[in-house]
C-alpha cells in the first residue's frame, strides 16, 4: 500500500487546484480520477483543439503542475470503497489497490439532473452537457437540428458551442420564468466576469429562439428522435429535430462523501471556512459544496490544498464567500418548477436501467422500498439518474453510503487491507 500526505479524488478544476496547492507546499500528493484526462466536464477537450478554440490559461498552468512529476496522477482509477480509516480502494482495468492518506480532498464534481418525460429514452435525446461532450469526442453535428431544454446557464453555454460547430439550434427552452431570469441577471452585476460570459453566450446564440417558462413535454420517434412537443407558457407546439439536449441544472456527485459519512445539508456537503467536512482531515471542494461554477471550484480547491498542508488561506475567504452567494442564487433561480412533476405520465420510465415506470413506483413509500420491489436504482447507473428524479417527483431521499461507490469486481471488494 502506498501512502500520501494528500489524496485528491477528482481531476476537475477544483481537484487540480487542490493538488497543485498542496504539492507546492511540499506535500506528497496523489490525484485520482476514472477518466483518461484531467479537466473534468468543464475543461473537457481543452488543449485538443486549441487552433480553433483557445485553451484556458488556468488549465494550462494546472495541467503543467500535474505533469511536472511532483504529483502522482492515477487516471483510469475510480474510488469504490473506504475499507479502513484513511484508506481508499481504487479499481482500474488492470486491477485494484489501496492508498493511504493523511488528508483527503473530495472534488467529485456534479452531473446533470434529468426529469423524465414521455420519449426521453429515445436515441437522440441526451443531456445538454452530454451532447456537448459527444460533439467534442467526434459526434457529427454540422447542419443537425438541435433543441435545448431544461434549466440553468449550461443551456446557453452548450448552445453557443454547438452553433460554433455548425448545428442549427431551433430553440432554447428555459423552465425558469422571465422574472426569475431578470432577477438573476441583476444579481450578476456583482459578478462582472459572469455577466460578461452570459452576454457573450447570448450574443453567440442570438439566432436561436430563447423562451422562458417553457419546457419539453414529449419526444416522439420510431427508432430515434424525430420531433418534440414543447410548452411555452400556455401554448403547445411541435418541432421536428435531430437532437434534444435536456437537463435541469446540476446535482452534486455525493457518493464518496456519503461513503465517508460526511454531513450533508440541503443536498450539499457541509464544510467549514477551511473546506473541512464533518469528518476529520476530509475536505470537500467544488460543486459538491454548492453548484457555483469554475471560479468557485478553483478558489475552494486552492483553499483546501493550502489548509491541509498547514498554510493560511485567509486571503481567499472573501472571494470564496462571494462565489458561494452566487451558487445560492443559481439554486434559487433554476430550481425545477412544480409543474414539471406533471410531465411524466404513468407509463413513463423513471429508472431507465431497470425499465421501472412511474406507475410502478406509485405504491412505494421510499427509495429503499422501491429498490427492494422494483430494482429502481440498482442498474448500471446505481441511481445517479433516477435518484434525483425520484427526489423531485416523489420526495424520496436516495442518499446511501454502502460500498461499493461504483460497480466493482468481486475480487476488488474481497481484498484485505495491508497492515501499517
Amino acid at each position: 500500500m502506498t501512502s500520501f500526505d494528500v489524496v485528491v479524488a477528482g481531476t476537475g478544476p477544483a481537484g487540480m487546484a487542490a493538488a497543485t496547492a498542496a504539492s507546492a507546499n511540499g506535500a506528497s500528493v496523489c490525484i485520482v480520477d476514472d477518466t483518461a484526462h484531467c479537466g473534468g466536464q468543464i475543461w473537457r477537450g481543452q488543449g485538443s483543439d486549441s487552433a480553433t478554440h483557445p485553451t484556458d490559461r488556468r488549465f494550462v498552468q494546472l495541467q503543467s503542475a500535474l505533469e511536472s512529476g511532483r504529483i502522482i496522477v492515477r487516471y483510469g482509477n475510480r474510488v469504490v470503497a473506504n475499507p479502513a480509516p484513511r484508506v481508499l480502494r481504487l479499481e482500474s482495468t488492470s486491477g485494484s489497490e489501496d492508498i493511504r492518506f493523511h488528508s483527503l480532498i473530495v472534488a467529485t464534481g456534479a452531473r446533470e439532473r434529468f426529469l423524465p418525460f414521455p420519449g426521453w429514452t429515445l436515441q437522440g435525446v441526451m443531456g445538454a452537457g452530454g451532447i456537448q461532450a459527444m460533439v467534442k469526442q467526434g459526434l457529427p453535428i454540422e447542419g443537425k437540428r438541435v433543441v435545448l431544454s431544461g434549466s440553468g446557464p449550461l443551456l446557453l453555454a452548450v448552445s453557443a458551442y454547438l452553433i460554433r460547430e455548425g448545428a442549427r439550434i431551433l430553440g432554447i427552452f428555459e423552465q425558469a420564468s422571465t422574472a426569475q431570469i431578470a432577477r438573476f441577471g441583476f444579481q450578476l452585476l456583482r459578478h462582472p466576469g459572469k455577466l460578461r460570459d452570459g452576454a457573450l453566450y447570448r450574443a453567440a446564440t442570438r439566432s436561436a429562439p430563447y423562451r422562458t417558462a417553457s419546457w419539453v413535454t414529449r419526444a416522439r420517434g420510431q427508432d430515434r428522435l424525430q420531433s418534440i412537443t414543447v410548452r411555452v407558457r400556455d401554448e403547445i407546439s411541435t418541432i421536428e429535430c435531430d437532437y434534444l439536449g435536456c437537463g435541469f441544472h446540476l446535482v452534486p456527485n455525493l457518493e464518496l462523501p456519503h461513503l465517508l459519512q460526511c454531513q450533508i445539508e440541503a443536498g450539499f456537503v457541509h464544510v467549514d471556512d477551511r473546506q473541512q467536512t464533518s469528518v476529520e482531515d476530509v475536505y470537500c471542494v467544488g460543486e459538491p459544496t454548492g453548484i457555483g461554477g469554475l471560479e468557485k471550484a478553483l478558489c475552494e480547491g486552492e483553499i483546501a490544498g493550502l489548509v491541509c498542508t498547514g498554510q493560511s488561506a485567509a486571503h481567499l475567504l472573501n472571494r470564496r464567500d462571494r462565489y458561494l452567494r452566487f451558487a445560492r442564487e443559481l439554486d434559487r433561480t433554476f430550481a425545477p418548477r412544480p409543474e414539471l412533476n406533471e410531465v411524466a405520465t404513468p407509463d413513463t420510465l423513471v429508472c431507465r436501467c431497470e425499465d421501472v415506470s412511474r406507475q410502478a413506483l406509485g405504491s412505494m413509500h421510499s427509495w429503499r422500498e422501491a429498490k427492494l420491489h422494483t430494482r429502481c436504482g440498482m442498474g448500471p447507473c446505481q441511481g445517479r439518474i433516477c435518484g434525483p428524479a425520484t427526489e423531485f417527483l416523489l420526495g424520496w431521499n436516495s442518499e446511501h453510503s454502502r460500498p461499493p461507490v461504483l460497480p466493482a469486481r468481486l475480487s476488488t471488494l474481497a481484498g484485505t487491507v495491508d497492515p501499517l
